[in-house]
């Protein structure tokens, strides 16, 4: 049976892709969503674990969904009850990004490999990262759909760098090279991938 906050996180996540004005958006949501609903994946095995760019910046960026609108608050709490169990780890190669940027961001797989849920066919992942990084270009052959859960910038080959704001929803077509940057306050953003 999955985790009462991660199915919370699932369905708050779910109303709020649903609620894109982004049609693209919306039916990436449903693919994944639709296979979360319709079975659960294995238990995971992978302990967890913190990185520095977690500390501070997290707290922070969830206090500052506290006074949003619902269901932000709501969505900040799913989360901060199923951060404790999640194992957060560096993009690979990201020693030669230089110093600041290794230290300065963390990813944990929430569903798919190495998640609090073992899946294949989803991956719902989180990016942190501390004031004044960015997350380079990269790109990967699902299409994804972030949910922004703290100020913060994104951009791809689509669009220049945008700020949705927090609760705002960004989609990346399958493909596409894409990055994503935080300025002055703590970045944190949750991921949406079907995948196949």
């Amino acid at each position: 049976m999955r985790d009462t906050n991660l199915q919370q996180l699932i369905d708050i996540s779910r109303g709020i892709i649903a609620a894109s004005a982004d049609p693209r958006a919306v039916m990436a949501g449903e693919r994944v969503f639709g296979r979360l609903g319709a079975a659960h994946g294995s238990l995971g095995a992978v302990g967890a674990e913190r990185l520095p760019a977690c500390h501070h910046n997290i707290e922070a960026a969830l206090a500052g969904l506290a006074a949003r609108p619902s269901p932000l608050p709501e969505l900040a709490s799913a989360f901060a009850a199923v951060e404790a169990g999640l194992h957060w780890y560096r993009r690979r190669n990201s020693e030669g990004l230089g110093q600041a940027f290794a230290d300065g961001h963390g990813n944990a797989m929430l569903i798919g490999p190495g998640g609090i849920e073992e899946r294949a066919d989803v991956w719902v992942g989180a990016t942190v990262m501390a004031p004044g990084n960015t997350y380079p270009d990269h790109d990967h052959p699902p299409e994804e759909v972030y949910i922004a859960l703290s100020p913060g910038e994104w951009w791809n080959a689509d669009m220049d760098w945008t700020a949705p704001g927090p609760g705002g929803i960004i989609y990346n077509r399958p493909g596409i090279l894409h990055a994503m940057r935080s300025r002055g306050e703590p970045f944190l953003a949750l991921w949406f991938l079907p995948i196949g």
